[in-house]
């Protein structure tokens, strides 16, 4: 029970929902089991929701600073207190009919690239204190801050107005609701977010996402994805017997860097997985230090 699921989550439901039910099935395997998510998905969303198993909860981190990619669709004309379809939908009073596609096209070149973006009234962020989304329902209207994102990508996949359908590729703490209400003010028209599926983290794609219903206690086990899979673009080092006594012992491993694998080579701060000796188990993370030395920073091989 240390690795990371990929769970196709329904429309409908929380992400913190899903965990909860792989957990009561994990519960009849093993307690106590930590579990986690890397990045949550609105309820009206659907798609990739990896699930973090037991030690993998410490690999989340590395799981949302991977690219992710959404296929979005955007309702022009409107807009909502939430910028999607759940919530108080308007017709937009400046909307003046239907929009060129060159010119949606034209629009949202502005979205990509390093962007700074206020994030939605009903979002996770913190005021004060609380989350936005507390103090939205309650009706009150915060001056949120913008943040730097990352948009790589944002690509037409259909468009008959007043429906427009995006793959959005991005980085993490993006919100595509944010671009859907962004882009509808740019146009003169306003525009909500009416769907969102997110089809792909780093490596975990929907196609390979497993149904939460087809999670058993008997299939579980064949569906955890190997954490060494994770850390595939990070240097890698298989630790000798000696080595993994050093790691219990919370110690620092002297090494040649020779012995180190890794594309474009390793440098001095790089963080460093160490691996069994027959590479198929994450033993810990850490970092180079000069002369050589990897020191441990977060230990798996321990109880």
């Amino acid at each position: 029970m240390f690795g990371v699921l990929n769970v196709h989550k329904p429309e409908g439901v929380t992400s913190r929902d899903v965990v909860n039910s792989v957990q009561r099935i994990t519960r009849q395997i093993v307690k106590p089991l930590k579990l986690g998510h890397a990045g949550t998905l609105d309820p009206m969303a659907t798609g990739v929701l990896l699930v973090c198993l037991g030690k993998a909860t410490r690999l989340i981190s590395i799981l949302q600073a991977s690219p992710k990619t959404y296929v979005a669709e955007f309702t022009l004309g409107q807009t909502s207190n939430t910028d999607d379809s759940t919530g108080e939908v308007q017709e937009s009073a400046s909307s003046s009919g239907e929009i060129a596609r060159a010119r949606i096209e034209a629009a949202l070149q502005s979205f990509v690239g390093t962007i700074q973006q206020v994030p939605p009234q009903f979002s996770a962020v913190k005021v004060d204190g609380r989350r936005a989304y507390a103090k939205a329902r309650q009706g009150e209207r915060m001056q949120l801050r913008a943040k730097t994102v990352q948009v790589y990508r944002i690509d037409i996949l259909y468009y008959e107005w007043p429906r427009l359908s995006l793959s959005i590729e991005c980085g993490s703490g993006t919100y595509i609701r944010s671009i859907a209400r962004d882009l509808g003010e740019l146009l003169g028209c306003g525009g909500l977010m009416s769907a969102l599926q997110r089809t792909r983290i780093g490596q975990f794609d929907v196609l390979s996402a497993v149904e939460p219903d087809d999670i058993t206690v008997d299939s579980l086990p064949a569906l955890i994805t190997n954490p060494v899979q994770v850390i595939g673009h990070l240097p890698q080092y298989r630790c000798r017997a000696d080595d993994v006594a050093l790691l219990h012992n919370g110690k620092t491993i002297a090494m040649v860097t020779e012995l180190l694998s890794a594309d474009g080579g390793v440098a001095v701060g790089d963080e460093v997985a160490l691996l069994s000796s027959d590479g198929q188990t994450l033993l810990a993370l850490g970092q180079l230090q000069p002369e050589g030395v990897l020191q441990p920073r977060q230990v798996y091989c321990r109880d």
